[in-house]
């Protein structure tokens, strides 16, 4: 199998792509990010298809904190409509946590609550 060489028109349609990432607002980045990492945590805590292999709590631990981080840093910018919803995903994502872990961690104490505060 031979490869093609890569053309100026394809150079053409990478550099298009490059350039309009400019054009895309910063609320519409930070939300792509943040479905990302709901959706990655979630299979991490077991509420995907198949759970007994994709679960993955230390995994998780980490998404979570990277999601709260974001979510509490750019909820100002977002406005109440975006926020609201992100700050509802990460919360039940938390509680998802905190149902799968077998030894749940102090309250106040799980993943993302040093940025979001306790959840219960």
């Amino acid at each position: 199998m031979t490869e093609e060489p890569v053309t100026a028109a394809d150079q053409h349609d990478v550099g298009e792509e490059i350039r309009d990432i400019a054009d895309v607002p910063a609320v519409e980045v930070i939300n792509t990010v943040a479905v990302h990492l709901l959706s990655a945590t979630a299979v991490k805590v077991g509420l995907a298809d198949d759970p007994d292999s994709q679960t993955d709590l230390d995994e998780a631990r980490k998404l979570i904190d990277a999601l709260a981080g974001l979510v509490t840093a750019s909820a100002p910018h977002l406005g109440d409509h975006h926020a609201r919803a992100l700050r509802d995903g990460l919360r039940s994502l938390q509680l998802a946590f905190r149902e799968a872990s077998p030894f749940p961690d102090e309250h106040g104490k799980g993943p993302g609550e040093k940025w979001t505060g306790p959840v219960a």
